[in-house]
């Protein structure tokens, strides 16, 4: 017996736009952002790990990360993993830190930024509609098993509606502020 569960849709649509919070958080704006180097994995040990696992990452200035590598013998593949991350990123290699200078962006480099802001932005909206999909096909499928009425059914329906109209704002929202904050330094 599938019950129609707003609670589920709200949480699926939610991860959809903490997902692109967390994508957006990666793009590069000139500024030294931690968040920066999270994609990043690399091959230790024999596994591929995040980042994170492997080394602590600090912003100790505007314009630079410091890369703190634990393990000596793993310095050299962290600093492949930053070369070749496609970030523009080139690493200062000191000892165990790596310093990174993130270097001014050019105005080519914001628009291809800005592109994929746009590309995120649009994966997390069909992910938005998929859910809402999800829930309009359960309404559907409890009201022809006779689990409710045909008014139950619509007034459901413009629930799942309105809230798929405000995560899309919210995704909107979230996309334009990073493409200000990219394209205006």
């Amino acid at each position: 017996m599938a019950q129609f569960d707003k609670a589920d849709l709200e949480r699926r649509m939610k991860g959809a736009v903490e997902a692109l919070k967390g994508d957006l958080s990666g793009l590069r704006t000139g500024r030294a952002n931690t968040a920066l180097l999270d994609p990043i994995t690399v091959e230790v040990y024999g596994a591929h790990m995040p980042l994170n696992q492997v080394a602590t990452v600090s912003a100790p200035e505007p314009r630079l990360l410091s890369v703190q590598v634990w393990d000596r013998s793993n310095v050299t593949p962290v600093d492949k993993a930053i070369r070749s991350a496609g970030l523009g990123l080139n690493p200062i290699v000191d000892g165990q830190t790596l310093r990174l200078p993130i270097p001014d962006l050019t105005e080519d480099r914001r628009k291809e930024l800005a592109k994929l802001a746009g590309k995120y932005a649009e994966a997390a909206r069909v992910a938005a509609r998929n859910v809402r999909r999800d829930g309009m096909d359960s309404l559907k499928a409890d009201e022809k098993k006779g689990e409710i009425s045909e008014d139950e059914r619509k007034r459901f329906e413009t629930e799942v509606q309105k809230l798929t109209d405000s995560t899309i704002a919210e995704i909107d929202s979230a996309m334009t502020a990073k493409e200000k904050e990219i394209l205006t330094q």
